[in-house]
């Protein structure tokens, strides 16, 4: 047994047999799997072990399409089966929801070149002929589409690691994981210690306890889940062919077939938890006791859809665990918090994903960051306030709604509120509609009295959309207060704090007091990171601004640079909210709660002062992500509820009021303003991005040399407006960008209708040279093409003279 090891993976199942794989396939041999009992013990062995590609995220579809193609190259390559079935799958619609779903996958995979595509009836009787089609709008047929055999893919993984010359330790349960002084690990077993500067958490069932051996409490919980197989079905018996799997999702269940017989299994709605308090020890290959009763609705339906399921008897029954996250997708990514431990835990459609995930985290741990962002799925995504209560809340409501759509813009209420600010009452009581931000509740659009006090969920425009442009109207004639809280805040001070901050960013720090700056936050790739905001506050004294949903994933990179003696960080996100008051009149109503010179002259753009505002201290910083005229005010969060009452009491007089973030997201995009998290992020360079102008080569700061090296490329995509022929719907993010031709061109990052110029927009990329300002592109928006055009400026205010407005 080694005592030292590049990286030591904990976890034999599937996830971790891959990881394994694909740290060797990268060069590191010298890496260890540990694994508690057997290989595939856990969730792994007893998996359906269904394959498809497609995926409502872009990224995921991606990372599921190399893990379909990977299986064969994994067979020849190691000489281990992976039981291989490919007969196709079918995905049925049996709503409009779910057709603009099908559609909208279709385009996507027309643009990755990847086989999903619409099909007939008569051929979708012809390749399985025991469906019932009646009710059917749509059918969808992805031909890579099947199963794998669980074991073949595990142990395929495994001895292809092996070949490479990793080594696979079963029966050797870990006890502990130890952090050194230096930020390396030692990870204790009862057969010895290994030293190592990785720990991967890949623990399966298990990913709980080995968190927790490392201070970590993993938002995970388990469940059951059943499918179940029938015996021998006579028309299956006569075949000379596989029949193609059937996804019926709008039916909750899923079938396929196995053997001579299908494979039938269900997400049910009473739905049941396992293990909460944590999975035995010595679990493992065991099964619980069958409780086909609680999934008796789902499998009617898929009698009705199959009655073939309804004449064969049942030949058994699986009933296993499956581990959860408060959104099901998987917990990924370094922990921010420690240094060297690496999680891959709480993955549902495993044998999808598994390859994707290995190759990732590969290049993550390697490289330092994956070649796709995974933010979405980055485990930084949630913080302390993922409680156990939050987490199961969750996960019932991801489990007994696995089927259902997940929708553009989708809040579900389960488990909320978690965390609520001071002016959460007061908000709710003028109509506010929450969503949810990093676990906070914050306003996404204000209901006036008669309209309805929540929101409906859809492809399509939903009722919020008129509401949504009555506020950007108010802005733009008049002014808005945003509530802008959930923005990441952090203070920087001390003698060193302007080094520090230069030493990270890549802009040039404000050098007089009172002066902001934008900046980009490079990442390991050369790319955005981040952006921010940053304002000298005083000589020894910063505050920095950024993306709230991202603070947790943002602390890897300002750990990475040592701060000097005498200089401190600190999180002020809780201890400090604010608000945006924009719009043509914002300087009147801001004049009128305080005594301080709001002239252009005494307070231009980009500039800063600590002022009173209605008896409250703020810092007063004169930017707005509206694009209007309009400051940002950050006060401390007991004052929150005082300068917000005092700020709408004063906007009435000026026909002002509150506005949510939903219109907000029609104002920067009309504006073209680009977001972190959807226009920006590490696939992207700086010239990509329009960022590059912030970029002092004349500096050092994190990761320079990955942008230097990237610095002289020409760009392979570039960010453009479009504005779109669009009817009741409108580009969300996502959406596939075509020539007029057909070529595949690029994809939207934001879109929304914007209200104060009468068009349907978008933030895209489109690859360099294919077109250009003018230029006539398709979006596939509910899958459907639309003519847009690619603009030359934002139609809003193209110049910046509402921004810069002078007075």
């Amino acid at each position: 047994m080694r005592t030292h090891a590049q990286a030591v993976v904990i976890g034999g199942g599937l996830v971790g047999c891959s990881i394994l794989y694909h740290l060797a396939k990268k060069g590191w041999t010298d890496v260890v799997l540990l694994e508690r009992s057997e290989l595939t013990s856990g969730s792994t062995w007893h998996a359906a072990a269904n394959i498809h590609g497609l995926h409502d995220v872009t990224n995921i579809s991606r990372l599921q399409h190399y893990t379909m193609g990977l299986y064969k190259q994994l067979e020849a390559e190691t000489g281990q089966g992976c039981g291989i079935f490919q007969p196709g799958s079918l995905y049925l619609a049996q709503t409009e929801a779910r057709e603009h779903q099908l559609r909208i996958q279709a385009a996507k995979a027309r643009r990755y070149g990847m086989n999903f595509y619409e099909i007939t009836r008569d051929e979708a009787e012809r390749l399985h002929p025991l469906v019932d089609f009646n009710g059917i709008r749509c059918i969808m047929y992805e031909p890579e589409g099947g199963n794998v055999d669980p074991s073949g893919v595990t142990h395929a993984y495994a001895t292809g690691a092996r070949k490479l010359g990793a080594e696979i330790l079963r029966f050797t349960p870990v006890t502990g994981t130890e952090p050194q002084p230096d930020g390396s690990w030692i990870v204790r077993t009862e057969k010895g210690d290994i030293a190592t500067p990785w720990v991967i958490n890949a623990a399966g069932l298990w990913g709980r306890e080995v968190g927790r051996m490392a201070g970590l409490e993993l938002p995970l919980i388990p469940t059951e889940h059943q499918y179940f197989v029938t015996e021998t079905i006579q028309e299956i018996a006569g075949l000379d062919r596989r029949l193609p799997s059937v996804a019926d999702r709008d039916g909750e269940y899923y079938l396929r077939q196995e053997g001579l017989g299908l494979l039938v299994g269900a997400y049910e709605k009473q739905m049941k938890f396992w293990a909460e308090d944590g999975t035995p020890q010595g679990f493992g290959h065991e099964l619980f006791a069958d409780d086909l009763e609680r999934i008796e609705p789902n499998m009617l339906r898929a009698i009705d859809r199959v009655p073939a399921v309804g004449m064969a008897g049942i030949k058994r029954v699986i009933n296993g665990p499956m581990i959860w996250s408060p959104d099901s997708s998987a917990l990924f990514g370094p922990v921010p918090e420690l240094t060297g431990y690496f999680c891959c835990n709480g993955i549902i459609p495993g044998f999808s994903q598994s390859g994707g995930l290995g190759k990732l985290a590969a290049e993550w741990i390697v490289e330092g960051e994956p070649s796709l962002d995974m933010f979405g799925w980055d485990l930084a995504r949630f913080g302390h306030w993922a409680d156990k209560s939050f987490t199961k809340a969750r996960v019932e409501d991801q489990y007994a709604n696995r089927f259902k759509i997940h929708f553009p813009n989708e809040e579900r209420a389960a488990g909320r509120p978690v965390r609520t600010r001071p002016a959460h009452a007061l908000q709710k009581r003028i109509g506010a509609i929450f969503g949810l931000n990093f676990g906070w509740e914050h306003p996404l659009w204000f209901a006036a009295e008669g309209e309805p006090d929540h929101e409906t969920y859809g492809f399509v425009r939903q009722n919020w959309w008129g509401p949504v442009g009555r506020e950007v109207r108010m802005l733009r004639e008049n002014a808005g207060i945003i509530d802008i809280s959930n923005f990441a805040k952090y203070s920087v001070k001390g003698q060193g704090a302007e080094d520090w901050l230069n030493a990270l960013f890549a802009n040039r720090m404000p050098v007089a007091v009172g002066r902001s700056c934008l900046t980009p936050l490079i990442g390991k790739r050369g790319g955005v990171a981040g952006d921010f905001t940053v304002t000298r506050l005083a000589q020894d004294e910063f505050l920095v601004v950024g993306s709230g949903m991202a603070e947790r994933f943002h602390q890897r990179f300002f750990k990475a640079v040592p701060l000097p003696q005498g200089t401190s960080f600190e999180s002020r996100t809780e201890a400090l909210c604010g608000f945006n008051l924009a719009g043509p009149k914002a300087r009147d109503i801001l004049a009128s709660l305080t005594n301080v010179d709001l002239s252009d002259a005494a307070f231009p753009f980009m500039r800063s002062a600590r002022i009173t505002v209605a008896g409250v201290a703020v810092v007063a910083i004169r930017v707005s992500f509206t694009g209007d005229l309009g400051w940002e005010l950050h006060c401390d969060a007991g004052d929150q509820v005082t300068l917000y009452s005092a700020l709408l009491a004063a906007g009435r007089d000026f026909g002002a009021g509150p506005v949510g973030s939903r219109a907000l997201m029609s104002l920067r995009v009309e504006k073209g303003y680009g977001s972190w998290g959807r226009d920006y992020s590490p696939e992207y360079w700086p010239q990509e991005s329009g960022l590059d102008r912030l970029v002092k080569a004349d500096k050092d700061f994190l990761n320079k040399a990955a942008w230097q090296a990237i610095a002289a490329n020409p760009p392979r995509e570039q960010m453009v407006m479009l504005e779109i022929d669009a009817g009741n719907a409108d580009a969300s993010g996502g959406e596939p960008v075509f020539l007029t031709d057909g070529t595949p061109a690029g994809q939207v990052t934001s879109g929304a209708y914007g209200y104060s110029v009468g068009k349907s927009l978008a933030i895209a990329y489109l690859k360099a040279g294919m077109a250009g300002p003018g230029d006539t592109v398709h979006v596939a928006i509910l899958g459907q093409d639309h003519t847009a055009r690619v603009l030359d400026r934002p139609p809003f205010d193209p110049d910046g003279t509402r921004l810069r407005g002078a007075a």
